[in-house]
């Protein structure tokens, strides 16, 4: 059907996650990384895997989907099926839930988004700050875990969770010296995504073109 559309143009599907993942290996942070997981922590939790410097979907796309990898066993319940998956606790809405749960209150504009209690934590605000912490460990655990399955160097988060900076990047990197402590993962580095709201379309040319060529060395 998309192929029609275009005129019968080769057409690739890929998702948000593989796309901001091509996007940030071609332009963006984890440029230069053959081994990179690239994550867009958001409403949920998706991600794409670099591998030996290619692209790695997987066979139906959803390699690198590290949102529902469990981290806490005994946890919430997920959509999903699973238990106490990162994205169950690192996704913006649940940054939001649990700070609301543990006594946090919006302002005077009754904003409960993540970016509100992002603000909140800023400020100091403790409950804000827990909450924020409590989501840096679980990705922390995800990705160590990724990166001792696959040897991975970089992880890079975008999305509009990684908006708060080192309210969420401080913790986040604390705890990873926590979770990546054998040797070949104990240098493994986080960094913030660079293509913004560019990724998903500068991700999608660069999938394309990995059809023919490996667009890493453009």
């Amino acid at each position: 059907r998309v192929r029609a559309v275009t005129g019968g143009l080769p057409v690739d599907l890929v998702g948000d996650g593989v796309a901001m993942t091509a996007a940030e290996h071609w332009q963006g942070a984890a440029q230069g990384h053959d081994n990179a997981l690239c994550m867009v922590v958001s409403t949920g939790v998706g991600g794409g895997l670099i591998l030996g410097g290619k692209l790695h979907p997987g066979p139906t796309g959803n390699a690198g989907h590290i949102g529902h990898i469990s981290v806490d066993l005994d946890g919430d319940s997920c959509p999903c099926g699973a238990r106490g998956c990162v994205e169950r606790i690192a996704s913006g809405p649940n940054i939001a839930r649990r700070a609301l749960d543990g006594g946090w209150r919006p302002g005077a504009d009754g904003d409960v988004s993540a970016a509100a209690v992002a603000a909140a934590a800023r400020a100091g605000d403790k409950v804000a700050m827990a909450s924020f912490e409590r989501a840096a460990q679980a990705l922390a655990a995800g990705i160590a875990a990724t990166a001792t399955l696959v040897e991975i160097d970089i992880a890079v988060i975008g999305g509009g969770v990684a908006k708060a900076g080192e309210v969420l990047f401080a913790p986040l990197r604390r705890s990873l010296r926590d979770y990546a402590t054998l040797s070949f993962v104990q240098r493994l580095t986080v960094a913030p995504a660079r293509m913004g709201t560019d990724a998903g379309l500068v991700g999608a040319a660069a999938a394309a073109l990995t059809r023919d060529r490996d667009v890493s060395a453009l």
